[in-house]
């Protein structure tokens, strides 16, 4: 199992709390930005509420963990969020086989405290969960537009094995009524 004690003096990561749900969606909110190119701009308040109740949700849970930086005198620096997802082998089986595999969605690092080891240090707190989960294999998606998230997941060992497509319900249900 992957569990190091974060021996940096300069930051420690812990179990995200209720109090630190704010500042998480607001990462969540940098995060989406910064892989839309976008200039920053505010959340709607609907959709802060939508982001809090999600983060929340993975207080409690035992298959969800989340995880922050803290800077002594800086606060809140960084996130990382994994939930342990269970799927039945389909592919290419013989026999029943359940497979637990530890999602990691959404790291953020905060621009001026990259290249501190932070991501590093959370992600050995991710992959831990996710081994003391029965996890055997770890999945992430990230934007193929953003060259910093894929790079630094490739010399992770990350290798992109498919595509994700994705589509409104709405949308898909619109195309189906049109077809009938």
């Amino acid at each position: 199992m992957v569990s190091r004690k974060n021996t940096d003096e300069r930051y420690v990561i812990r179990e995200a709390t209720e109090d630190d749900l704010p500042v998480l969606v607001e990462f969540l909110a940098k995060l989406a930005l910064h892989v839309a190119g976008a200039q920053p701009q505010s959340l709607k308040e609907d959709e802060r509420d939508r982001l809090l109740a999600v983060l929340h949700s993975s207080l409690t849970a035992a298959n969800k963990q989340l995880v922050v930086a803290e800077v002594p005198g800086a606060g809140l620096v960084a996130m990382g969020y994994i939930y342990v997802l269970h799927n039945q082998g389909i592919w290419e089986q013989t026999s029943h086989v359940e497979y637990r595999s530890g999602v990691i969605d959404d790291v953020w690092v905060e621009p001026d405290f990259r290249k501190l080891g932070i991501f590093r240090a959370i992600l050995r707190r991710l992959v831990a969960f996710a081994e003391s989960r029965g996890a055997y294999e770890l999945i992430l998606e990230y934007s193929a537009s953003n060259k910093e998230a894929k790079a630094a997941w490739t010399r992770l060992g990350f290798k992109t094995i498919g595509v994700r497509a994705a589509a409104f319900t709405t949308s898909v249900q619109e195309v189906l009524a049109d077809r009938q």
